[in-house]
């Protein structure tokens, strides 16, 4: 049977950023006409007292997509390890209590792959989650993600409450976040290459020495992905999401510059940190239990995003 949204109040906290507006899009197209989005300047979600008025405006809430966090890249979280953690901390465990004091049906919770320890077979199981401590750059958020679903899967076992956790990979997409001091590996890597093409820059640094392996999701299937265990799964089990591709940092650097067009040297700064050394989810429960897999090609959502950015920053900026 065909999920009914059209009778479905959603929240969806950090509905405004990168994967909120994806989600919020594939919700409209499934005829979801009852969706709200707590804006951060009304209700801070590391106070209780800022929850409690969230609930206390805006009641009869069904589901909850809980995409807010406070996330960066390898910088970002090295930086700012203290606040990372409690922040996300915070906000997660405040807003599935007032979901469960509120009676929400369901709350979806968006793990993170750097929950997984450090060194981990590959491709990572959703068993092995416990078998090792993260990586030392993501560990606090890491951690503080792990705690979410241990949260969920006590309140499961004591109040038989709905919450969901699914462990995704990195994303990527249109409308990602550019900022070269809190951005993830492939918004940076595409506006370093593409300043340095419109600039005609000889060399661009890239971190690390590039052996380290990722995987990546494009945005609009991260959303599905979210729906589609919003429709049909409903076990505290922590089930992955991703693309079950694999590619080194050295091989997607060179690919975003032949994307781009630069021809010039792809300098190697070793003193910055590798991150984790591997990273590849093992997709196949996704696809059992609620029928996802990727859509989009890596080298298309490359080039989506690309275009995105070109369009969006490059074009803007020389119109100005």
């Amino acid at each position: 049977m065909v999920y009914d949204w059209s009778n479905k109040k959603v929240m969806i906290t950090g509905g405004n950023g990168f994967l909120g507006k994806a989600v919020v899009k594939k919700l409209k197209n499934r005829e979801c006409t009852e969706i709200f989005i707590p804006k951060k300047e009304k209700y801070d979600l590391t106070k209780e007292t800022e929850v409690q008025k969230l609930f206390k405006e805006n009641k009869n809430i069904d589901i909850i997509i809980h995409l807010a966090a406070d996330v960066g890249g390898i910088g970002y979280n090295r930086s700012n390890p203290g606040s990372v953690y409690y922040n996300n901390v915070m906000m997660n465990t405040l807003l599935m209590e007032y979901s469960r004091l509120n009676n929400v049906s369901k709350f979806i919770g968006i793990g993170s792959v750097c929950s997984y320890p450090k060194y981990t077979e590959i491709p990572f199981k959703e068993k092995n989650l416990w078998k090792g401590y993260p990586e030392e750059t993501n560990a606090p958020y890491g951690l503080s993600k792990k705690m979410m679903l241990e949260q969920g899967k006590a309140y499961k076992e004591q109040y038989d409450f709905n919450a969901v956790h699914l462990l995704m990979i990195n994303l990527y997409g249109p409308e990602d976040n550019f900022d070269l001091e809190s951005s993830h590996v492939i918004p940076a890597l595409i506006r370093k290459f593409v300043e340095a093409k419109e600039n005609n820059k000889e060399k661009v640094i890239a971190w690390g020495d590039g052996s380290p392996t990722r995987e990546f999701l494009y945005v609009d299937d991260a959303a599905e992905g979210i729906l589609l265990a919003a429709e049909k799964y409903n076990k505290s089990e922590p089930v992955n999401l991703g693309s079950g591709m694999e590619i080194s940092i050295k091989k997607l650097t060179e690919k975003i510059a032949a994307h781009v067009g630069f021809e010039g040297e792809i300098d190697w700064d070793i003193s910055k940190p590798n991150g984790q050394p591997r990273r590849c989810l093992d997709i196949s429960k996704s696809r059992a239990e609620f029928d996802f897999e990727a859509k989009i090609s890596f080298d298309e959502g490359l080039k989506r995003t690309i275009e995105w950015y070109k369009e969006n920053f490059i074009n803007n900026t020389n119109e100005g």
